[in-house]
């Protein structure tokens, strides 16, 4: 039986490692920068983000699309 991995970076990582792995390599300062988004600017914590993110498609896709544009970075 053969061992398929996934193409797709983002599978099997939830969305608080990646909130948790931007908000380590970037801090939250920049990340606001990056993504204009109240959560990160105001206040900012993981769990705010992560309540926010949940309930927000665009903003989460702007979260997803820059972590694996940070991927090689990381």
């Amino acid at each position: 039986m053969e061992n398929k991995s996934s193409k797709d970076p983002l599978h099997g990582i939830t969305l608080q490692k990646i909130v948790e792995q931007l908000v380590q390599y970037y801090g939250f300062d920049t990340l606001g920068e990056l993504i204009k988004i109240k959560c990160f600017n105001e206040n900012p914590s993981v769990k705010s983000s992560l309540t926010f993110l949940r309930k927000t498609d665009w903003a989460r896709k702007k979260v997803e699309e820059l972590y694996v544009n940070t991927l090689p970075k990381l």
